[in-house]
């Protein structure tokens, strides 16, 4: 109890010292500092974190309805892809696909799969290649990188080129992995000048391996990244000649 008094005297004696020290927070009530309005909105979360959430934007829900309704190819005509099993399916030779929807700043979840069977040979860029393309120009590589090594700013959970991943936590060849990604666009001044950079955090099978890194710029496989002024992009998923699968794509505008 002596404690407990003398504890509540030091508080005490510390708060008026406090107060004197800066006579308006003595002037001041606890409301003064309580915002209530506008009030913050209600998003209903899914079942678990792999679900999306009420205000998200369902952009492949494993039908070929949905592949068609929210995807393009290159051209802008319907994706050659495959769709099986709730997933679909790089066709080599198809090309790229692209949302039909763009979108700026966001909350990505989606995942993926490298074929479960693997070439001896293969090795490197070799296993497992596709990619995710942020606004159409920045790549979060997709690789087979289970006890594959390759140069560190090129495996999976890297942006291409210029971040390597914090750890590899690649699983095995045929499993299914997940990238949950917070996007930030880059700016731009009036004068088409770069503003502030685009900036990307990632978790891959739930552990982060991007922390808020700020990109240099597009995506280059030769050469310095250089940003040129753009707006909203749409995603891209990479046709890079392996049959990598994808599922359960959504987005959250941010």
């Amino acid at each position: 109890m002596k404690k407990i008094l003398l504890g509540m005297c030091v508080f005490g004696a510390l708060t008026a010292f406090a107060q004197n020290q800066n006579p308006e927070n003595a002037k001041m009530k606890p409301e003064m500092t309580e915002f209530w309005d506008p009030e913050v909105a209600v998003v209903t979360p899914g079942e678990s974190n792999l679900n999306a959430p009420s205000d998200a934007v369902v952009l492949f829900d494993g039908t070929s309805e949905s592949l068609v309704q929210n995807w393009a190819n290159g051209k802008g005509e319907a994706p050659g892809w495959s769709v099986a099993d709730n997933c679909m399916t790089v066709v080599k030779g198809t090309g790229v696909i692209k949302s039909k929807m763009e979108f700026e700043d966001y909350q990505l979840h989606i995942e993926w799969r490298t074929p479960a069977e693997v070439n001896p040979e293969s090795k490197s860029q070799g296993r497992g290649n596709s990619g995710i393309f942020m606004q159409e120009r920045y790549e979060l590589q997709v690789l087979d990188n289970y006890e594959n090594r390759t140069y560190r700013n090129g495996q999976a959970g890297s942006f291409y080129k210029q971040y390597a991943p914090l750890v590899n936590v690649c699983k095995k060849p045929g499993e299914w992995q997940t990238y949950d990604i917070i996007w930030t666009a880059p700016r731009f001044k009036a004068d088409s000048t770069l503003f502030s950079p685009a900036r990307a955090t990632v978790l891959q099978n739930g552990v982060l391996v991007l922390n808020n890194v700020q990109l240099l710029g597009p995506t280059e496989y030769i050469g310095i990244p250089k940003y040129k002024i753009h707006g909203p992009g749409s995603l891209i998923l990479q046709d890079h000649g392996n049959p990598v699968s994808y599922r359960n794509i959504w987005i959250r505008r941010l």
